[in-house]
């Protein structure tokens, strides 16, 4: 009975201790606290929990007065033994207390010993008194890793239905029938659940078990009942680093407070609480002074303590850590590692020769031969960009005739000679060498910035006895092309360095190719044996080589060549004749020289220069390059021909004068200019050659004039008799009779006079007759005083009398020469009909009236008005005065 009362009493004391573990009582924050606790206290079991931080917010020193008890940082109290407590209360005090401060503050703890006893079942015809229902979830905790003795009490679950029913109880779920099975267990007339073995938190961290109440026949008088056991974290796991071998490398040289690396370590424990707060711990450094490492104890951030990273005395370093959990106290379970940190080499140190100054000798006129190799010493890490030399010859080589190279395989330097060396001029050369690294220096944060080392070459030249130089060894001389026989020309000197003349010196000639020269042999000068020709197929690049040998009178010799360069004649540059300026699409030509020859050293850039006469009108710009130029207007022109003289010179100055027509023009292409390229009337003709298509449009348009003249007499004669008209002996010509309506006698339907004169554009009209022949075009075109052809295409009013001039002494009424009509008539009436063929739309056939201007005469056909409605008879009196050519053209109209 005694074992089962005690057994009884600390299963009453666990479920007491469990269900108070969080119940905390603050009157006041640093006053005293009572707890709630079981009899019977097993050793580090958790009686409870304060809040320190109410108390003192900064405590560095926590402890406790009793050592039966152990107070964490997070206010968590502890048993260190099993107690007893044999009055129902005990208390201890938690000392806080501020090394910064100096603060200490005192919480007193009360732990009350309770705990309530089981009550006795009542027999089934007992009424009893309603009490507060207890089916309800109730929480409950689980330490890991207990050690019994088991089975275990957990907790108990009852239900009120149990006073009017015999109940039974069971459980189902994780740790009952499922995985891990039979963990839990439940006394199915009591309600007492147990746990038959010690659990891993890290393994199952909680178990959700679902209880039920039934009576004998299967009836269930409550619903399922949910438990949750949560497993509480025993700190059995020590941390570890997370990996097994690290290796962190730094620059060395760096700043303090350069980050190396982050250590990192792992801990199974519960996160978030103090089993899993690490702390990181440097135990000792290899090699151990001085100290260049801290680890932060929270991060695991290892960082620099000073500046003085050497590579060059120590390369690597060695770290033992340690992490600890429970915030690193003492207690704490804690784990150690190596980390290996490697110092990478930085440019600090720079290269230096062994000896001061060297020696060395060579020959005259060697080359391509070495003299001297020097060595270096570097303490940077070898075969790296850092320790690699790479020297210089920083004075006394002005002709380069040394060079210096670095040997890949030893680092030494190779000092050679590679243009010959001449005793005569100088018998000792004296280099100053420097070296330096491939890569560049890098200033340590403790030392200066290295500098460039240098020693000092000296060379002596030994004498040779050496025959004839020839230097240059190539000699150009320049020669006209087309250059006669026996011309002489200036040939090959060469000298012998020891007299320092050409004394003594014989010269033959051993190339020549086309055996254009002879050579002097004494003076060594060419003279020619045939025309020089610069189209040779001997002649490359413009250039005819001979070669030259030299000999002293002990057989020594040098060889050169001269090159003959042969120039040509230099012909000014010429551009097109015409161009065309269009209006619609830019405001400008381009000009662009055609170079007949002279040489690739001749030709652009050009220099155009305008004539003094055209700068009045146009301005010419050359381009950057100067191979074109561009001509433009002053101010917007007439559409119309213009003479332009250019001037253009070439790079030596040989220039051309040059006249240009520029032909302005409303259009989008040049093809579809109808302006033909004639000058003006007022333009000056000297200078001015006409171009082939110009001629060949003034052949076409004759030609076509020819054909409608013929195509009019055959039309207007009715009979095929050859009429034979009489001689212009008065020299005087038809003209157009401006009557309003036909006479009675003119009834042939090839003569037609207009009833209107505003309107003579009838491309079915006979509009006249010209030396007895009548004309039929589509085209009319007034040809008295006071009328006008198409302002288009002349410019203005164009008339007999503004052709032949005004204040000539004309004193014939009305009258003029038939040459003088046939050269006002021809050319406008040929353009015309051109112009008609080629435009498709007709609109160069539209001409119009233009108003009367008098002129100094009347005219006996009284009125000409354009649009005249008078109704009176008009004076036709003057038709019986007729010259012969008009009666001869009237008999064969009237009707017989």
């Amino acid at each position: 009975m005694a074992a089962a009362s005690a057994a009884s009493g600390s299963i009453l004391c666990k479920q007491l201790l469990f269900s108070l573990l969080v119940l905390i009582l603050f009157c006041d924050a640093c006053q005293k606290i009572s707890l709630q606790v079981p009899p019977h206290l097993q050793a580090e079991a958790l009686v409870g929990k304060v809040n320190l931080k109410e108390c003192l917010g900064s405590a560095s020193l926590i402890q406790s007065s009793d050592p039966d008890f152990r107070i964490l940082e997070d206010g968590a109290i502890y048993t260190t033994r099993d107690l007893i407590l044999s009055s129902e209360k005990k208390s201890f005090s938690i000392l806080l207390s501020d090394s910064q401060s100096q603060e200490q503050k005192e919480i007193e703890i009360v732990l009350e010993a309770g705990g309530k006893k089981i009550p006795k079942r009542h027999p089934k015809d007992t009424v009893l008194k309603r009490s507060k229902r207890r089916w309800a979830p109730i929480p409950c905790s689980l330490m890991e890793n207990s050690l019994g003795p088991f089975p275990q009490h957990v907790q108990q679950v009852q239900s009120d239905t149990a006073q009017n029913y015999t109940i039974f109880y069971s459980i189902s779920g994780p740790g009952v029938d499922k995985e891990p099975v039979n963990l839990f267990f439940i006394n199915k007339d009591t309600g007492d659940i147990f746990c038959t073995r010690s659990i891993d938190r890290e393994q199952y961290q909680q178990f959700q078990v679902i209880a039920y109440a039934t009576t004998a026949d299967g009836y269930a008088p409550e619903y399922p009942l949910p438990l949750l056991f949560k497993v509480e974290d025993d700190n059995d796991n020590a941390p570890y680093f997370e990996e097994k071998v690290t290796i962190f490398t730094v620059p060395e040289n760096c700043r303090m407070g350069t980050t190396v690396g982050k250590v990192t370590a792992i801990d199974l424990d519960e996160p978030d609480t103090l089993h899993t707060r690490l702390k990181y711990k440097i135990l000792q450094q290899i090699p151990s002074h001085p100290k260049h490492f801290y680890v932060h104890p929270d991060t695991g951030v290892i960082t620099t303590t000073t500046p003085f990273l050497d590579r060059e005395k120590c390369d690597t370093y060695k770290l033992v850590m340690e992490v600890r959990d429970m915030g690193g106290q003492p207690f704490g379970l804690f784990n150690t590692g190596t980390i290996t940190i490697s110092l990478e080499d930085e440019n600090d140190n720079s290269p230096c020769f062994t000896e001061n100054s060297y020696f060395a000798e060579v020959e005259e006129n060697r080359i391509d031969v070495e003299i001297l190799r020097m060595v270096v010493r570097d303490q940077d890490l070898p075969n790296t960009p850092h320790s690699k030399a790479v020297y210089q010859i920083l004075q006394g080589n002005k002709d380069g005739k040394f060079k210096i190279s670095t040997d890949p395989n030893t680092n030494e330097a190779v000092l050679c000679v590679i243009k010959p060396l001449n005793y005569e001029v100088n018998q000792q050369v004296v280099l100053q060498i420097g070296v330096l690294n491939e890569a560049q220096f890098s200033k340590a944060s403790n030392s200066q910035t290295p500098t460039m080392c240098t020693t000092t070459v000296t060379v002596k030249v030994k004498d040779l006895d050496e025959g004839p130089e020839c230097q240059p060894p190539v000699k150009v001389i320049k020669s006209k092309d087309g250059l006669p026989v026996g011309t002489e020309l200036p040939g090959y000197k060469a000298v012998d360095p020891e007299r320092g003349t050409a004394e003594g010196l014989r010269y033959k000639k051993i190339g020549d190719e086309d055996n254009w020269f002879e050579i002097d042999e004494n003076t060594g000068n060419l003279k020619t044996i045939k025309v020089l020709n610069r189209e040779s197929t001997f002649v490359k690049n413009n250039g005819y080589s001979v070669s030259i040998i030299a000999m002293d009178a002990d057989g020594r010799s040098c060889t050169g060549t001269v090159v003959v360069l042969l120039e040509d004649k230099n012909q000014p540059p010429q551009i097109e004749k015409q161009v065309t300026i269009c209006r619609r699409n830019e405001n400008f030509a381009v000009l662009k020289p055609e170079y007949q020859g002279g040489g690739a050293d001749n030709g652009s850039p050009f220099e155009f220069i305008l004539g003094d006469s055209a700068r009045r009108l146009w301005t010419i710009e050359t381009s950057t390059d100067g191979k074109t130029a561009i001509l433009r207007e002053r101010q917007n022109l007439d559409y119309n021909v213009y003479p332009v003289s250019i001037e253009i010179k070439d790079r030596h100055g040989t220039s051309a004068l040059n006249e240009l027509l520029v032909r302005v023009c409303d259009c989008r292409v040049p093809s579809e200019c109808r302006i033909p390229y004639k000058l003006p009337r007022d333009a000056p003709l000297s200078n001015v050659i006409l171009g082939k298509w110009a001629i060949l449009a003034m052949v076409l348009g004759s030609a076509l004039l020819l054909c409608i003249l013929f195509t009019c007499i055959c039309v207007t004669a009715k009979r095929t008799i050859k009429k034979c008209f009489p001689e212009d002996v008065a020299q005087q010509n038809l003209i157009v009779s401006n009557t309003e309506g036909p006479g009675e006698e003119v009834t042939e339907a090839n003569i037609r006079l207009p009833t209107q004169t505003c309107n003579i554009c009838d491309t079915s009209m006979s509009v006249g007759t010209l030396g007895g022949q009548g004309v039929k075009t589509q085209q009319s075109f007034e040809m008295v005083k006071g009328y006008a052809l198409d302002p288009s295409q002349g410019g203005g009013h164009q008339t007999l009398e503004s052709v032949k001039g005004v204040g000539q002494g004309v004193t014939d009424t009305g009258r003029y020469t038939y040459s003088e009509w046939h050269s006002f008539t021809q050319p406008q009436l040929g353009e015309k009909v051109y112009l008609c063929g080629q435009d498709e739309e007709r609109k160069y056939s539209e001409d119009y009236v233009r108003s009367y201007n008098y002129e100094g005469k009347g005219s006996v056909a009284g009125s000409v008005g354009c649009c005249s409605d008078r109704q009176e008879e008009e004076g036709l009196d003057f038709l019986d005065h007729l010259e012969p050519k008009f009666r001869t053209l009237a008999k064969t109209c009237v009707k017989k």
